[in-house]
């Protein structure tokens, strides 16, 4: 690795990968982009949990999840923050950005490997990166060995056949919220993209290239389709953050709307089933259910989007009322 450069390891199979790496590429920190191979997950397995990306820092040291690696690069390069100053819409860029990391991704799941073609697709593309078996990398065996794997996690995510109804609403909901708002220098809080800008174009790219989301991609928000290929490469973009009251209504509420009718919701679920002891947890959304076993990891999800409420003064907890009152977030963030 070149001395003063980062080293990102992942794939573009990713969309953590790929979300940090335009990221990287927005705040023209000097990087390399390295493809991840079975000798380099070795090489950072004691990075926990044992994910795609992982980020090597210019002292040699390995790190790993995307959310935690943003802030600690805003903290080391001051230029082109992605964290709007506001803190009032920062913490909505907090929120926007756990919407697509915990939850744009089910569906992202669901279609790959709900269909014999996604499967193939991606199966054989993401084997051919990943290279973590003993078989050849991009081999047939490899190949199936991936796609089988992945298609045995379906249940435990919550891609199954009762779910698939709620999973297909909620994309369609997501990228209705979406086509109306993105442009060539609109983004979700100013003309500037955020790290939630980021992090939905992360879930959102990898739908714009598998088969079956991107079929409903390009039909139904083909503005989108665009915004997310643009924002693969913004080293060239400039701009501003919006005044508060702007940045939070449009775009910013639509999204918001669906945190508040499901993902917020969700998260109360998991928890309280989590706390209880309970195998399945199960909630009821716009005439649809979903249901599946509660997730430590998203109990931490809700505890960490509360503090950070908890956390905002009151001008700016008074400021974040009105809309989060409109979209449903209010109760659930406020809760004790």
């Amino acid at each position: 690795m070149t001395i003063g450069r980062y080293r990102l390891i992942g794939s573009t199979a990713s969309p953590y990968a790929i979300k940090l790496r335009a990221l990287l590429r927005y705040r023209r920190i000097p990087h390399d982009w390295v493809i991840m191979t079975k000798a380099l997950r070795e090489a950072t397995a004691h990075v926990k949990p044992m994910l795609i990306p992982v980020l090597q820092y210019p002292d040699g040291s390995y790190r790993g999840e995307t959310t935690t690696l943003a802030y600690d690069l805003e903290a080391r390069h001051s230029e082109r923050s992605v964290i709007p100053e506001d803190k009032a819409v920062g913490f909505v860029c907090d929120l926007l950005e756990d919407l697509a990391d915990e939850w744009a991704v089910k569906p992202l799941f669901l279609y790959r490997w709900w269909d014999a073609e996604d499967q193939a697709y991606v199966s054989r593309w993401a084997a051919e990166e990943w290279s973590t078996s003993e078989a050849g990398a991009g081999s047939l065996e490899e190949v199936e060995q991936f796609r089988e794997r992945q298609i045995s996690r379906m249940p435990i995510l919550g891609a199954t056949a009762e779910n698939k109804p709620f999973l297909d609403e909620s994309y369609r909901r997501i990228l209705a919220a979406f086509e109306p708002h993105v442009g060539m220098a609109k983004y979700l809080f100013g003309s500037r993209p955020s790290l939630a800008d980021f992090a939905w174009f992360g879930q959102l790219s990898e739908m714009a290239t598998d088969p079956t989301p991107m079929r409903i991609m390009r039909e139904r928000a083909p503005f989108t389709d665009h915004w997310v290929r643009r924002l693969d490469d913004a080293s060239g973009v400039d701009g501003t953050w919006y005044p508060r009251q702007q940045a939070l209504g449009g775009f910013a509420e639509a999204l918001l709307r669906i945190a508040g009718e499901l993902y917020l919701p969700f998260l109360a679920a998991n928890a309280d089933a989590f706390a209880k002891g309970l195998e399945r947890l199960e909630i009821s959304v716009w005439g649809l259910s979903y249901a599946l076993a509660p997730f430590k990891y998203q109990v931490k999800c809700l505890q960490q989007l509360r503090d950070k409420f908890a956390a905002l003064g009151a001008d700016d907890r008074t400021a974040l009322k009105p809309v989060l009152e409109r979209t449903g977030c209010w109760a659930v963030l406020a809760a004790k």
